[in-house]
């Protein structure tokens, strides 16, 4: 859920949360990883390749039954919605390894985004979900439709995931979060790992940040937010189930990918180096929050805390928002990439 109409504020509380997580991690390196974008707000069939992106075909070879069109048939094209799946490709040592880091918004459309741009279900070993909120889970319920029987697959979570929630403006009626059913994952067969602290995939070579310290203090989580805790709704604005990936591209850096950054983006790309012996910054990419009037005046000191990080690749998705993409685009050059449906990084 990243829709913020609140008002305005220029002045936030300071956000701090702070823990050691007791250990550094030794991630190992990879070779290679691809980022394939199967879910975001944006598809654009004229968005050129760029840097490590590389475009869809403007046409797709597969067709759609038109009746109106003459022929009967028009391209099928990519679906966009607002929400955000990718399917992240690991390589070390000769050897791929499949994740999928959330799932969309609709049952349907990041399972018919695969069918289009030819990716397998069957490959995906297993799931992280960056938070709870609809728009990075409700997509589950296709995958398990199109996978078919007994979902054999582990679903990394945190334990706030499951959480309900709703969204609380003033002078308006409270909007509730649709949440997932835990019964309906596990009688799917997932596997389902709830951890709060760092974790592995694929023999070290992803790591699953678990619940990120807030120690900018100007990143304030997602204040309108409520909890049901103790039988009434409770203030629950710093998404503590908020988690990132992190990857280790050999002699190149970090690939940080968040979900929504509700931990806020700063938060989790300095965290993503505290685990890793402070390996610099080489790629960002995912939701950075930073749209509607609360988060917008964040853009500024978001966008100098970034770059003192120095990432080579940036690209802002999902619900960065217009004002903070067209800000990124002006400040950091080439290293800012746009993201569309169907964009694959070769990092």
């Amino acid at each position: 859920m990243c829709t913020d109409n609140t008002p305005a504020a220029t002045v936030h509380p300071q956000v701090l949360h702070d823990f050691d997580p007791g250990v550094v991690f030794d991630l190992e390196p990879v070779d290679a990883v691809t980022v394939t974008t199967l879910m975001d707000n944006v598809t654009d069939v004229f968005m050129p390749d760029q840097g490590p992106a590389r475009r869809p075909p403007a046409v797709s070879r597969a067709r759609l039954r038109v009746a109106t069109m003459e022929g009967g048939d028009a391209p099928d094209p990519l679906l966009a919605e607002h929400g955000f799946s990718v399917l992240v490709t690991v390589v070390k040592n000769g050897a791929e390894h499949h994740l999928l880091f959330d799932a969309g918004t609709s049952p349907d459309g990041v399972v018919e985004n695969m069918r289009r741009l030819e990716v397998d279900p069957a490959s995906i070993e297993a799931i992280v979900c960056s938070h709870g909120h609809f728009d990075h889970t409700a997509g589950l319920d296709g995958l398990i439709r199109r996978l078919g029987g007994t979902v054999n697959l582990p679903v990394l979570i945190h334990p706030h995931f499951w959480r309900r929630r709703r969204v609380a403006f003033p002078g308006r009626d409270h909007l509730e979060i649709p949440s997932t059913s835990r019964s309906a994952l596990t009688g799917a067969g997932f596997d389902v790992v709830e951890e709060g602290h760092p974790s592995f995939l694929f023999h070290r070579s992803v790591l699953v940040t678990g619940e990120v310290p807030r120690t900018t203090g100007y990143e304030p989580g997602f204040p309108p937010q409520q909890a049901w805790l103790g039988g009434r709704w409770e203030p629950d604005p710093l998404v503590l189930d908020d988690q990132a990936l992190i990857v280790d591209v050999r002699d190149k850096g970090l690939v940080v990918i968040t979900g929504c950054g509700h931990a806020g983006v700063v938060n989790i790309c300095r965290y993503a180096r505290r685990l890793t012996r402070e390996r610099p910054l080489y790629t960002v990419l995912g939701g950075f929050h930073l749209n509607g009037p609360l988060f917008e005046p964040l853009i500024p000191r978001v966008l100098d805390d970034l770059a003192a990080l120095a990432p080579s690749v940036i690209v802002p998705a999902h619900c960065t928002g217009w004002r903070a993409q067209h800000a990124m685009g002006a400040r950091f050059g080439e290293a800012f990439v746009p993201n569309t449906v169907g964009t694959r990084f070769l990092l």
